[in-house]
């Protein structure tokens, strides 16, 4: 990839796996000195130990649900790479397809604390830094069932619909301080995140003409979000479905 992040300092949560990973690496092939974050020592070693010497990076054990281990993760990175100025909020969870009626208090109650809750604590953690920096970037992975109802697919659903609410708000909070925050969409994606939900939305109308990609497929957009101006796009939806509403 080109060098298009030479000199900037990205943090990625949830980049132990799957589309956190991709574009950690991503980030890093673009020239970006990258901090990964994940609750898994043992994957993040295997994503450390599996890439090229060139690439600039680091780990830090971290859950997004705790908020000292996480402002602890931002804090050494900022002080190892000299700042902060990309924050991609990946970290997240789903659950197995079950309607309100039948479905488990206590893990629906977990998909939002991981995937709302979580993401706050993280804009929260990265703001001084980017703020500090005189700008930068927050990408928050949304989906397009925050959008729409599925059946379901309440707590998924419900926490990526606060989550969008939330990449709005904190727009409209950052502008001065020309910080963008805004939405990735990135569809349907093969992880092995949820292989039982990937199949109900693929057996679903709108899935039936969906781009089910690779991990490595959402990089490209990824990277256009990071290289937006201070003036660029914020609080806007940017989405690689083909209809999310």
């Amino acid at each position: 990839m080109s060098g298009g992040l030479t000199g900037k300092v990205a943090l990625v949560t949830g980049s132990s796996k799957g589309i956190g990973r991709a574009i950690a690496l991503g980030f890093a092939e673009a020239g970006a000195s990258v901090c990964l974050v994940a609750r898994s020592k043992k994957d993040l070693d295997k994503v450390l130990s599996a890439s090229p010497e060139s690439l600039n990076l680091i780990a830090f054990q971290a859950d997004v649900t705790e908020q000292d281990s996480l402002q602890i993760a931002f804090a050494r990175c900022a002080e190892l790479f000299g700042g902060l100025d990309i924050v991609v909020v990946n970290a997240g969870i789903s659950t197995e397809p079950r309607t309100v009626e039948g479905s488990d208090p206590d893990s629906w109650r977990q998909t939002l604390e991981t995937n709302l809750f979580g993401a706050y604590l993280t804009a929260k953690a990265a703001i001084p830094h980017l703020r500090q920096r005189g700008g930068g970037h927050i990408i928050m992975l949304g989906s397009g069932m925050g959008h729409r109802g599925m059946k379901g697919s309440s707590a998924y659903s419900c926490s990526k619909a606060g989550l969008s609410m939330l990449v709005k708000v904190l727009a409209e909070e950052l502008r001065e301080h020309s910080i963008n925050v805004n939405e990735l969409i990135p569809g349907p994606v093969d992880t092995g995140f949820n292989p039982a939900a990937l199949s109900t939305i693929m057996a679903s109308p709108e899935g039936s003409v969906e781009w089910n990609k690779k991990p490595e497929d959402v990089v490209p957009l990824a990277l256009f979000l990071a290289q937006q101006p201070p003036l660029g796009s914020t609080g806007q939806i940017h989405s690689l479905m083909r209809r999310i509403m």
